[in-house]
């Protein structure tokens, strides 16, 4: 019994990873497949039902904001725009199945009894393909890093400092805000 839940906080923590490392690979296409397709092609795009959820549009736009300033050339864009594209045509057969096995895993949750074995499997084989998915994700932002100018690299680094840098003011403010409504 004491294997799921670190079981639980490895699947856990592989999401947290690949969500965060999606706004970097999909670079320059923020938003220009938004709001097309069908909803099921929506869901593949994202996690579970409802896609990524209000925050990772908003970092996916702050990602696109970072590109923008790195005055890219129309020929890097367009091979950015291309390698997001190959990227989610390669990509798509492994978020549908990645779909499936958490829908099986919410249906084996939603029985009167908890099977054990069967939601470890499950999420063995989520954190499975989870970390090809992130495999791939990587490779695209390497892929988008070796579009870029060393110029660019280093404006790129930069901004992304300034980032971190806001995300941990913004972090600490809420922690004050917190602390003093208790």
């Amino acid at each position: 019994m004491k294997k799921m839940p670190k079981i639980i906080y490895l699947a856990l923590a592989m999401l947290l990873l690949g969500v965060l490392a999606i706004p970097f690979a999909q670079g320059q296409s923020a938003g220009t497949d938004q709001g097309q397709g069908n909803q099921q092609e929506k869901r593949v795009q994202g996690w579970g039902q409802g896609g990524f959820g209000r925050g990772h549009w908003r970092r996916h736009r702050f990602a696109g904001r970072l590109f923008s300033q790195l005055n890219l050339t129309d020929a890097q864009k367009a091979q950015m725009k291309q390698l997001n594209q190959n990227f989610r045509a390669n990509t798509k057969s492994l978020r549908e199945e990645l779909l499936a096995k958490r829908g099986e895993l919410r249906q084996a949750n939603q029985g009167e009894t908890f099977n054990e074995a069967l939601a470890t499997e499950k999420l063995n084989e989520i954190t499975a393909l989870q970390v090809k998915l992130m495999g791939e994700r990587f490779k695209l932002k390497q892929q988008i890093s070796a579009v870029l100018t060393p110029e660019q690299k280093t404006q790129l680094e930069q901004l992304r400092e300034q980032m971190k840098a806001k995300r941990e003011e913004f972090k600490k403010k809420q922690a004050e805000r917190s602390s003093q409504s208790q």
